[in-house]
């Protein structure tokens, strides 16, 4: 062991003794360039990472593509500080409010557009299964509202309302709405009261309390439906007096006379009475010379004032009807063209408190509302006809049936 250690450590001194002149010259290893193309291709199609990359690309030009879009479709204000009313009458809306640009660059304010970023509005119809209810509630479950029907079925029928059975906006309630009820909605259209003579002047008590909950149509001189022109009158202050104490939003319709499907067969009004006595092949019935003078509107042109009234700004009331005029005789006419040349008039005394003319003054509408009637009468009436022929030999059927 020892000699071995001896033999190295000569060894080592003689590799020490070596002349530097002897050692080979140093020489560096030429560095190798790096390939940096080929490997930053193969890292992006490693893993499918240059997927990736262009799926984040797309997503996020679509972001900036979509949001100013978005950005422009949106109220310039939040909704958060305006206070929800609910209100009597043909009724109130929540008021938006948004800044538009002027030429000159100052900030007008002005209405959203309806349809245009609408919330779904929970609305009130109360006789919502009568004639002109029931044409109401079809506008507004067709625009896309929640429809809440209140009736007592005086007057209203089922099968008007029926096709909605089934939808998650609708709901019928049985109620009569001189008795409380508790809703929380935003809009209110009332129009549970009976407007035919034979209706109002049965139960002229409920008429009255009825139409004091508020207004609906004009009002005259004294007489045997007095019942229904008083309540009227009387509804209409009172429903103002409400607007100013509680400040309540409402809303004051004067509905003239109006026709179309749905009309009750039998109530007394004279287009319902003229159709129904031509198609039954009676005579039609006209009260003194018949020359007394009526207006008639079609129940869609109603119904677009009634929701050209809720959706605008001012208070009323507005006269709601087709200023044509017809006479008794001009449109006992009309009817007789449309379903029976051969139909025969028959003249009786006339009542003491029938108007020798009603025309309504739609100037307001038309300038305030931007609404008026459509429909002629020579139009809608054909309507009209169908579906009471339709009715009228549905009853036949059954009672021929018993």
């Amino acid at each position: 062991m020892k000699q071995l250690h001896k033999q190295s450590s000569v060894n080592h001194r003689r590799d020490e003794e070596i002349p530097t002149s002897q050692s080979p010259p140093y020489s560096p290893k030429t560095l190798k360039h790096p390939r940096s193309l080929p490997r930053s291709i193969n890292y992006l199609f490693k893993e499918q990472r240059l997927l990736f990359i262009l799926v984040g690309i797309l997503i996020g030009s679509t972001f900036f593509i979509v949001q100013p879009s978005l950005s422009r479709l949106g109220p310039a204000e939040t909704r958060s500080t305006i206070p929800r009313s609910v209100t009597i009458g043909v009724t109130s809306r929540d008021q938006i409010s948004i800044p538009y640009p002027q030429s000159n660059g100052a900030g007008k304010v002005g209405r959203i557009p309806v349809g245009i970023g609408r919330r779904r509005l929970r609305i009130v119809v109360t006789g919502g299964a009568g004639f002109v209810g029931s044409h109401l509630v079809d506008k507004l479950i067709a625009r896309g509202d929640d429809v809440i029907v209140i009736d007592n079925f005086f007057t209203g029928r089922k099968e008007n309302v029926m096709h909605h059975f089934g939808n998650p906006r609708f709901e019928l309630i049985r109620h009569d709405v001189v008795e409380p009820i508790l809703l929380e909605v935003d809009q209110i259209y009332h129009l549970a009261c009976p407007a035919s003579p034979v209706h109002y002047k049965y139960n002229p008590v409920k008429t009255i309390i009825s139409l004091l909950i508020v207004m609906l149509v004009a009002n005259f001189d004294l007489g045997v439906r007095s019942c229904y022109d008083e309540g009227k009158r009387t509804a209409e202050t009172l429903t103002m007096d409400y607007h100013r104490g509680a400040e309540v939003e409402v809303r004051i319709a004067r509905i003239f006379n109006t026709y179309g499907p749905r009309m009750c067969i039998d109530d007394g009004r004279v287009v319902s009475n003229f159709v129904a006595q031509a198609i039954r092949r009676q005579p039609l019935t006209v009260y003194g010379d018949g020359k007394q003078t009526r207006s008639f509107q079609y129940v869609s042109d109603l119904v677009d004032g009634l929701v050209a009234l809720m959706e605008g700004e001012h208070v009323g009331p507005f006269n709601l009807g087709n200023p044509g005029e017809f006479t008794m005789l001009e449109l006992a006419e009309v009817v007789k063209e449309t379903i029976d040349s051969s139909a025969t008039i028959e003249f009786k005394p006339n009542t003491a408190d029938d108007p020798h003319k009603r025309k309504p003054d739609i100037s307001r509408a038309k300038e305030l509302l931007n609404w008026e009637p459509k429909i002629s009468l020579r139009e809608g009436l054909p309507l009209m006809v169908s579906d009471f022929q339709n009715r009228i030999l549905n009853e036949d059927e059954g009672k021929g049936q018993k």
